[in-house]
């Protein structure tokens, strides 16, 4: 793991987050920057850039754990009407942490959430409370 990297230090429980689910492939965790309450990112505890950098295996378990936080999200007390599951892979396609992830984001019918410049808009939420709703259902 590289000591440059926040999410390796995450991983490595050197950088403080708000840990949600884990499996011995990947870690979801809040994002500190969310773009709505329960906005949460799923990385592969194995170092890899981007997507190409993944095991297959590696992929594939980001996407179940995804689908599995997306449940989560619409079942506990944010009551998502419905989830964006989104990969931003590479500089020119918005990814600023350059360790692969994958973001699940909560959307509510009527929400202010919008795609701007290959990212989104975000703002401050109670990271707390959200991680524990979203861990009570998984």
């Amino acid at each position: 793991m590289s000591h440059s990297c926040v999410f390796c230090n995450i991983i490595s429980a050197d950088e403080p987050a708000i840990r949600v689910f884990e499996t011995e492939t990947v870690l979801a965790f809040l994002d500190a920057r969310p773009v709505s309450r329960g906005h949460t990112l799923v990385v592969p505890k194995r170092h890899a850039t981007n997507l190409d950098g993944l095991e297959n295996h590696e992929g594939a378990e980001m996407f179940r754990v995804g689908t599995l936080i997306a449940g989560a999200l619409r079942r506990c007390d944010i009551a998502a009407d419905g989830v964006n599951i989104l990969v931003n892979d590479g500089r020119a396609a918005g990814q600023t942490v350059f360790h692969s992830h994958l973001h699940v984001v909560p959307r509510h019918s009527g929400d202010k959430a919008k795609f701007a410049a290959g990212l989104l808009a975000r703002r401050a939420v109670e990271l707390e409370e959200a991680g524990a709703s979203i861990r009570s259902q998984l």
